[in-house]
């Protein structure tokens, strides 16, 4: 148990209801933007961040992580919304989803996610960092066609990350712009180290006041016709006149559509997607944890299953756990999933009572605040970090972060992780065995030590050893201590011995057989549930 866990929920309040606050100012204009993006009511995206925060959050065994809709899948949600041709349907489409993830969980699918390598996860999270920056720089400047939470390089409007950069040019909104810089300072003062050694700022987190003088900003500038912000610049949630016409804006499925095969192809697609995106999100969230917590992955494929269910019920998007949600909750100094489920009540509670508050928030302060998460998951001192592990390390780091900033978070992952198998299978390749030149140089004797684990892979170094080895040598090919071996290998050796004949070697092959060996990993789970106790050198059974 962590530190964090003995000091239970009451003690870590005073870190994870700031925190909340700030993750929800982030999450508004998210959801806003991933629906705005999907074709989707507006309000399903805040269905989806309350479902994500209360219900996933309650269930998952993540402290940290917070969920929500996602950027990833905006474009198979706007796919499918068109090609089923109604809303409603696509919310059976969520509701199947939701069931497919649980079915995974109970599978105990959720182990894919320990194959991707850090090197993988650093550069998700930096490349994240880097488009983060480069896409809220256009909303710094007032400028505000592309969608919040927006990650893809080619942007719905035709324009890409870049362009963009090169359009908002003929649209700055002085108001936003003094905005933009004024949030910064007061950002950049909040980080301070002696800012942080007074215990009201302790307390009041500084995107909480960039947020208060946005407002109060926003405000003045309407009296001010040069420096007022649009409706685009701000924060949009639908405003119901009642309360009663705040629960007219839940949606529900169409049942009839289950016998839909589309509809089951939908379901599945989002399941498979969400519950990758999920996962790797995971991974990065327990490498941000400053406590080095780790989250059962199982366990929260079946609680994104119950939130996509619940979801997809009451008329909201498809739900992921969320890098840019989760590291802001990391910064903002949450410390268990009270921080996640917080920030869900208060989604909830705000869109209910004050609406029209929350549209009085410039993006533009928002912007300065994922500017600060940006710049903390992509620090420079992380690129040197991973450029002095090595040329293996840093490849595969920097392919993910031009993935991600050139294509999209999926496809930049599958691009570096592809690149990471390749040096593993380099690596693996060239060390197929042990060769001691210093005891060849004292025995004359070439000794061959295969490693545990001889492929295929391994044929062409091999087969490549051999055909050198010179007449009139002595030659022990020693297998002893590997576990494993391919046949192809067998026979690249056995071949060897017929010709070593002719070039008068003396050729010594020890255990050349594969060694068929338990899952150690069983091992330990069996030993584990059934309480074995070691007890002076015997193994007996707890009673």
């Amino acid at each position: 148990m962590s530190p964090v866990e003995k000091d239970g929920i009451l003690a870590n309040m005073k870190y994870d209801f700031p925190a909340s606050i700030v993750v929800f100012l982030v999450a508004v204009p998210l959801c806003l933007g991933i629906a705005l993006a999907s074709g989707a009511p507006l309000f399903s995206g805040i269905i989806a961040g309350i479902i994500g925060g209360i219900v996933v959050g309650a269930l998952s065994g993540s402290q940290l992580g917070v969920s929500g809709p996602a950027a990833g899948l905006a474009v198979i949600v706007l796919t499918a919304i068109q090609e089923l041709g109604a809303f409603e349907i696509f919310m059976m489409a969520v509701v199947l989803g939701g069931v497919f993830q649980l079915l995974l969980g109970f599978a105990k699918a959720g182990i894919i996610g320990y194959y991707f390598p850090s090197s993988v996860i650093k550069g998700m999270l930096s490349g994240i960092g880097v488009i983060i920056i480069l896409k809220q720089i256009p909303h710094a400047f007032g400028y505000d066609r592309d969608y919040e939470g927006s990650l893809s390089f080619v942007q719905p409007d035709g324009h890409n990350t870049f362009s963009e950069l090169y359009y908002m040019f003929e649209a700055i909104s002085p108001g936003a712009v003094i905005i933009s810089l004024l949030s910064m300072m007061v950002l950049v003062l909040w980080e301070q180290s002696f800012m942080k050694k007074i215990r009201l700022f302790q307390i009041v987190q500084g995107p909480l006041i960039v947020v208060a003088l946005g407002i109060i900003l926003n405000m003045i500038f309407q009296g001010m016709p040069q420096f007022a912000l649009s409706g685009d610049q701000v924060v949009s949630i639908p405003v119901p006149e009642t309360i009663g016409g705040f629960f007219g804006q839940f949606t529900f499925p169409d049942f009839s559509a289950i016998t839909n095969p589309a509809v089951w192809v939908v379901g599945m697609t989002i399941a498979v997607v969400a519950s990758l995106e999920t996962l790797l999100c995971l991974e990065a969230t327990d490498k941000l944890d400053p406590f080095k917590r780790v989250t059962p992955a199982n366990q929260e494929l079946k609680a994104q299953g119950v939130g996509n269910i619940i979801s997809g019920l009451i008329g909201g998007l498809p739900i992921t756990q969320v890098i840019v949600r989760s590291s802001t909750n990391i910064q903002s100094g949450g410390r268990t999933k009270m921080a996640a489920i917080m920030h869900g009540v208060v989604l909830l509670g705000c869109a209910m009572a004050i609406p029209a508050i929350l549209n009085l928030i410039p993006l533009a302060s928002l912007a300065a605040i994922l500017f600060l998460v940006g710049y903390k998951l992509a620090k420079p001192a992380l690129f040197k970090q991973m450029y002095n592990l090595g040329q293996s390390h840093f490849v595969p780091f920097m392919v993910t972060i031009l993935g991600i900033v050139f294509t999209d978070l999926l496809m930049g992952i599958g691009m570096g992780l592809a690149v990471a198998i390749f040096y593993v299978l380099y690596n693996n390749y060239k060390k197929p065995f042990l060769f001691r030149s210093d005891d060849h140089a004292s025995t004359g004797t070439i000794k061959l030590e295969l490693a545990e684990d001889v492929t295929f892979i391994n044929k062409a170094s091999i087969q490549r050893t051999l055909d050198t080895l010179p007449e009139n040598s002595k030659v022990i090919i020693d297998g002893s201590k590997t576990i494993n071996i391919d046949h192809d290998v067998i026979e690249i050796i056995e071949d060897f011995k017929i010709n070593a004949k002719y070039k008068n070697i003396q050729l010594e092959v020890i255990e050349l057989n594969s060694v068929k060996l338990p899952n150690p990993t069983t091992e330990v789970e069996y030993a584990l549930a059934n309480n074995l106790l070691a007890t002076n050198g015997k193994v007996t059974e707890k009673i």
